[in-house]
């Protein structure tokens, strides 16, 4: 079994920043990206940020230039760093890894999710 535990949600005021992280455990043979994505209320989950193994980013449109997501391969884990926050970017975020639990088999495992809400 996989576990993704997610740290660092809250409530912040428009422009401020806020730190999330999250690690994985257990099984787990390779991880080939992790990352983060994100459910507004009302609306569909959408990709916020991900980063491979081999350090490449991928961000959302909305997200760039604000947020900057990083690993610690050694650890399992990744973080994101969002800076001049905004109302829009409250949601829920979840931490994504996509790893392999033995050399042939592999999954998309999901954090149960941090709630990160942006208002003055």
């Amino acid at each position: 079994q996989v576990q993704l535990v997610e740290s660092g949600g809250g409530l912040v005021q428009p422009g401020e920043s806020l730190r999330l992280s999250c690690a994985a455990s257990g099984t787990i043979f390779r991880i080939v990206a992790m990352g983060w994505y994100r459910q507004a209320p009302g609306k569909q989950r959408e990709l916020v940020a991900t980063i491979t193994a081999g350090h490449s980013t991928n961000y959302a449109d909305s997200v760039k230039g604000r947020f900057t997501v990083s690993r610690n391969n050694a650890m399992n884990a990744v973080d994101l760093q969002m800076n001049t926050l905004k109302p829009e970017d409250t949601a829920v975020y979840y931490c994504n890894a996509r790893l392999y639990t033995d050399p042939r088999f592999w999954g998309d495992y999901w954090g149960e999710g941090t709630l990160v809400t942006v208002s003055s």
